[in-house]
């Protein structure tokens, strides 16, 4: 019996789903995420009383004015890295952990704005305590083993299925650590190469200790170009560039923290063959940026949008954003810098783009993705 046009056009439209659902399986393969680092990560940990005391206004606005249009202790104008990161897999935003009515089914968010690598017991035998937040990463591990016991998860050896409960589906991201560090013992007698082995020895231990208890899929974020935040433009003198105008010592700080950081996760991957472990190059994606700033909208590199002062950069260390005197900018999709330290979302937004789509991780943060859906 012949079919009519109708039926014949909706069964050719089914069997085209069809096989395009056979052929790409769903992009979404986590179905949570825990997630460490300071400000470039935290959606909520900290706010104005317990921030770092040059930027403790984000309570305010216009912090969050951009997305959310209102503050969400977020240090920026909207969202975060983290943020774009549960959007591409099609997740709620990540509370953070010191929320404790948020739903926490799909994650939870321990990273501190102000926090450090190395212990903060470090700072105060160095007398560096001043305005620092207490938090290091060692204070965002234990939050984290404090949810492990509430899942019942003791240990993989103890608890094997708990734990396999946890790091199933979850994909562990180690949000950019250690800038705090560096920037908190400027002037001090404790030297960059100190700091970068405490710092570097101290990631690697946190990341060994997730794979441990049985974290599957980790991506490790570097340090960015740390010489081409507003702040460290602001205090350094015109002699110290870069090929990009940005503060070289600083710079070249960073790379060698990175370099370091990124063997010693190699050594891991060789540790641990059956994870798997990204590093995103957040040093040369935020290169890649001021490279090409034009082409992506960016016009204004160093200075930053919402601040004081006027000037070449129109940032006031003692009048930051959100204070009295401090105003922000009509457009800060054009702008890199937010308040100084931190970044605008559309910066964000660009440096995510680089890691989930470009080639700024390794391995390409894709195969992690393919990797977790062929696991099941």
């Amino acid at each position: 019996m012949p079919i009519s046009t109708t039926t014949f056009f909706f069964l050719l439209l089914l069997l085209l789903l069809v096989t395009v659902t056979s052929a790409n399986p769903s992009p979404h393969p986590f179905k949570k995420i825990y997630a460490f680092g300071d400000s470039y990560t935290d959606t909520g940990n900290t706010d104005s009383t317990t921030g770092p005391s040059t930027f403790n206004h984000v309570s305010n606005l216009p912090y969050g004015q951009t997305f959310f249009h209102h503050p969400t202790n977020r240090y920026s104008d909207g969202r975060l890295i983290i943020d774009f990161l549960t959007e591409s897999l099609s997740l709620p935003y990540l509370p953070p952990y010191l929320n404790h009515n948020a739903n926490t089914s799909w994650g939870i968010n321990y990273a501190v704005a102000g926090s450090t690598a190395i212990r903060h017991a470090f700072f105060v035998k160095h007398n560096l305590t001043f305005d620092i937040t207490p938090q290091s990463l060692q204070t965002q591990l234990t939050w984290f083993n404090k949810t492990l016991l509430e899942m019942k998860c003791k240990s993989v050896v103890l608890t094997p299925v708990e734990c396999e409960k946890v790091f199933k589906d979850a994909l562990v991201w180690v949000g950019e650590i250690g800038a705090n560090d560096y920037a908190y013992t400027v002037g001090s007698t404790v030297t960059g190469e100190t700091i970068q082995r405490r710092a570097v020895r101290s990631v690697t231990g946190f990341v060994e200790v997730l794979l441990e208890k049985g974290a599957k899929y980790l991506v490790v974020q570097g340090l960015p170009t740390t010489g081409c935040l507003t702040l460290a433009m602001y205090l350094s003198p015109e002699t110290d560039r870069d090929d990009i105008g940005c503060v070289a010592t600083v710079n070249n700080q960073s790379y060698n923290h990175n370099a370091v950081l990124q063997s010693n996760i190699r050594t891991l991957r060789r540790k641990y063959p059956k994870a798997i472990i990204v590093y995103a190059d957040y040093w040369n994606a935020y290169r890649s940026v001021i490279k090409n700033a034009p082409k992506l909208g960016f016009h204004e590199l160093y200075k930053v949008c919402c601040g004081s002062g006027g000037g070449p950069y129109n940032f006031d260390i003692t009048a930051g954003c959100g204070s009295e005197t401090a105003s922000s900018c009509r457009n800060p999709s054009e702008y890199i810098n937010w308040d100084g330290v931190h970044l605008t979302e559309a910066m964000y937004k660009e440096v995510s783009k680089m890691f989930f789509n470009g080639p700024f991780t390794y391995p390409p943060f894709k195969s992690l993705l393919r990797s977790k859906q062929n696991s099941g």
